[in-house]
C-alpha cells in the first residue's frame, strides 16, 4: 500500500487508514461505530490505554481481539482471576538446568494490545504489575529494566455486576486509563444481524485481516501530533478539568493528567474525521469517556443516585464554549 511506504502521513491519510481499520473490525462487531470510533480515537493517542466496563457477553474482548488483528499487532489475553500473580504478566528469570543459567521468560505483557480481561478480579498487588507499564512503558525485572513492544496499549475489562470476590481498581491504576467506555446491548436489527453473519459463516470466528502495520499506525500516531489546537480550546480543556475540582458534589476533581487526555483524544478525533485542526465539539465527545472515571464524589451524596457522567455533564453544560476564528471553523 502506497500510504504504508511514505515517510510522513497527512490527516487525510490518517483519516483513510482508520475507516479501512474500523471498516475492518465491523465485520465481526455489529452496529457499535461510534463506540469503535471512540476506541480508534484512544488507539491513536500516545498512551491511550482503554477500560471497558459492561455486562457480559457484550463483545468487549472481541472487539480488544478484532481491532489487534486489524491493527496487525501482536495481541495477548489474560485472564485475571484472585490467584493470578505479578509474575504470571511479567514473566521472568527461570533456571535451565541443560545450560546451567537463568533465562528470561517474557510474560504476555510483552505484547502490543494486551487484553487484561476482568482486571478487577486479581489482587491489588497484581494489578499493581501493569502500573509501571502502562506509565513508564518498561517492565523491571531481578533489578533489570526491559522495554516494552512499540506500541503498547493496555485493554481491560470489568464487569459492574457481580462484586462478590472482586477488588476494586485503585485510583492511582484507574487514573492512568484514557477512557472508560461502555458497550451497551445491540438494538433488535443490530442483533438479528449478529445471528443472520453466524448462521451464513457457519463458524464462531470471523477472519479478520490486517489492514496496516504496527509502523503505519504509529506514522499515525505522529501525524496525529500535528493536528492544531487553538488557545481558546486549550483554555477549554482546563476549564473544565478546574471546574470539576471546584463543583460541591466532587471530592476529587480531575487531575493535569485528565486535560492532557482530552488534548490527545480531541486531536486524534479531529484528525479521524480528516481535520488538521480541534474543534471544542471534539472536546465535548470526551468529556464524559476521558473525565467521568477521574472524579470522586462526596459520599455524602451517593443516596442521590448522583453518577459521575451525570456530574461531568452538569460541568460541561457550565463551562462556557469558546468561538473560534472563521479560518478555524
Amino acid at each position: 500500500m502506497t500510504l504504508q511506504n511514505s515517510p510522513q502521513m497527512n490527516i487525510d491519510q490518517v483519516a483513510e487508514l482508520s475507516a479501512q481499520v474500523i471498516q475492518e473490525v465491523e465485520k465481526a462487531v455489529v452496529g457499535k461505530r461510534e463506540v469503535l470510533q471512540l476506541i480508534m480515537a484512544a488507539l491513536l493517542s500516545s498512551g491511550g490505554h482503554i477500560l471497558l466496563e459492561d455486562y457480559p457477553g457484550l463483545a468487549k474482548t472481541l472487539i480488544a481481539n478484532s481491532f489487534a488483528m486489524a491493527l496487525g499487532m501482536q495481541f495477548k489475553r489474560i485472564q485475571f482471576t484472585p490467584d493470578l500473580l505479578p509474575g504470571d504478566i511479567t514473566g521472568g528469570y527461570i533456571f535451565e538446568n541443560d545450560q546451567n543459567r537463568f533465562t528470561l521468560r517474557k510474560g504476555p505483557i510483552f505484547s502490543n494490545i494486551l487484553l487484561a480481561d476482568e482486571i478487577n478480579r486479581a489482587s491489588p498487588k497484581t494489578q499493581s504489575a501493569l502500573l509501571e507499564a502502562m506509565q513508564e512503558y518498561q517492565v523491571t525485572l531481578e533489578g533489570e529494566t526491559l522495554m516494552l513492544p512499540d506500541p503498547f496499549i493496555v485493554i481491560a475489562t470489568q464487569n459492574p455486576i457481580e462484586y462478590e470476590g472482586t477488588f476494586p481498581l485503585p485510583e492511582a491504576q484507574l487514573d492512568r486509563f484514557m477512557v472508560k467506555l461502555s458497550i451497551g446491548y445491540p438494538s433488535r436489527e443490530e442483533e438479528d444481524e449478529i445471528l443472520k453473519r453466524r448462521a451464513e459463516r457457519k463458524k464462531d470466528m470471523v477472519a479478520l485481516q490486517a489492514v496496516i502495520s504496527p509502523a503505519t499506525f504509529l506514522m499515525m500516531r505522529a501525524a496525529v501530533e500535528q493536528v492544531y489546537v487553538d488557545a481558546d480550546v486549550r483554555r477549554y480543556m482546563v476549564d473544565l478539568a478546574a471546574k470539576s475540582r471546584s463543583h460541591r458534589q466532587v471530592v476529587v476533581g480531575v487531575s493535569p493528567r485528565g486535560s492532557l487526555a482530552l488534548l490527545k483524544l480531541a486531536r486524534a478525533w479531529a484528525a479521524i474525521k480528516g481535520r488538521n485542526y480541534v474543534l471544542p465539539d471534539d472536546v465535548k465527545q470526551f468529556t464524559q469517556p476521558a473525565l467521568a472515571h477521574r472524579i470522586i464524589l462526596d459520599p455524602s451524596l451517593w443516596d442521590t443516585k448522583k453518577s459521575e457522567n451525570k456530574v461531568i455533564a452538569e460541568i460541561t453544560q457550565s463551562v462556557p464554549v469558546p468561538v473560534l476564528n472563521p479560518e478555524h471553523e
